[in-house]
């Protein structure tokens, strides 16, 4: 199994557990340094690989080029499933079914549930029909009774309470009903056209902060690769102390430091910006980054000065 290391590195641990001991092997395929984009050497693709994942959006806010992906995988038998933790992403972009993965699976949370501190959420995931036999969970179809009103049915149901244990697909899950109609709910009352006003919205402010932050004097943005509502600032000084003074200065909580996840990333800084920022909260942010810069650099200049030199600085 092929999975992209742009993929979340929490959900990348996540299929690190589940498959450690099931005899199945994952590789980890790398990026174009300049887009942060999935890279598929050919020499990595053969008969023997089960299954290509990415992420789209990925951890870094690029969009991955499905459509190439995809024919390689394909091209050796392979799935492609593609991961999607803001689905909101797909009032303006197209798809993955488009492109012709096989599996998708995402994060629900943006339609309507609360933070919550890190959740419950709710989780989706969809397949190609020749596979929903070997979906976890249950399907719902519509059906009509003797009157000819509507009506929905368990028309799959390949769970543990009704099947032999050594055929089920799923383990047994809290419910997660009460968020699942929660989002049922925001779908429903936004529509279609809703939903594609929100990720207008989300990409526009996105992409004008990122040009704001980028005019900033030793700021810049990391990849090249089309965005979404995520992108990767390279900051002049380290991004956690960075955050930090932004925090205390401004009370702006920024984003997340790289260095949480990738060691060799101290000066990068992932930002997101959704359809509830307004321009004013995006230029806060903006001027605060520049003020938290301008004081770390001076007290980094400050530190490399001789006692005295450094004391008669701090009296001026």
């Amino acid at each position: 199994m092929l999975i992209s290391s742009a993929v979340h590195p929490e959900y990348l641990e996540v299929v690190r557990t589940y498959v450690r001991h099931a005899g199945i092997e994952v590789v980890e395929l790398g990026l174009d340094p300049a887009s942060s984009q999935t890279v598929v050497p050919d020499d990595a693709l053969d008969q023997s690989v089960a299954a290509v994942i990415v992420q789209s959006p990925n951890f870094f806010g690029s969009l991955e080029n499905l459509r190439a992906l995809n024919g390689q995988a394909h091209a050796v038998g392979a799935l492609m499933i593609v991961v999607v933790t803001e689905p909101i992403s797909l009032g303006v972009v197209n798809p993955p079914g488009a492109y012709g993965a096989d599996i998708v699976v995402a994060e629900g949370q943006s339609f309507g549930v609360p933070l919550s501190y890190g959740g419950p959420y709710v989780g989706l995931f969809a397949t190609r029909e020749k596979y929903a036999r070997q979906m976890p969970g249950r399907l719902v179809g519509q059906a009509a009774d003797q009157s000819g009103r509507r009506g929905f049915v368990l028309t799959l149901a390949t769970r543990e309470q009704h099947i032999r244990r050594e055929k089920a697909t799923s383990n047994i899950c809290t419910n997660q009903g009460l968020i699942a109609l929660a989002a049922s709910i925001y779908m429903a009352t936004m529509g279609r056209r809703g939903v594609q006003q929100v990720a207008q919205q989300c990409a526009q402010k996105a992409h004008y902060a990122a040009s704001r932050i980028r005019a900033l004097e030793g700021f810049s943005l990391s990849f090249t690769a089309p965005i979404f509502n995520e992108f990767v600032v390279r900051t002049p000084v380290n991004a956690a102390d960075l955050l930090q003074r932004l925090s205390d200065q401004s009370g702006i909580a920024g984003g997340v430091a790289l260095s949480r996840y990738y060691a060799d990333r101290p000066r990068d800084l992932l930002i997101c910006v959704t359809e509830v920022n307004t321009r004013q909260q995006i230029d806060d942010l903006v001027e605060g980054l520049a003020r938290a810069a301008a004081v770390a650099a001076a007290n980094s200049s400050n530190a490399t000065l001789p006692q005295r030199e450094l004391r008669e600085a701090l009296s001026v």
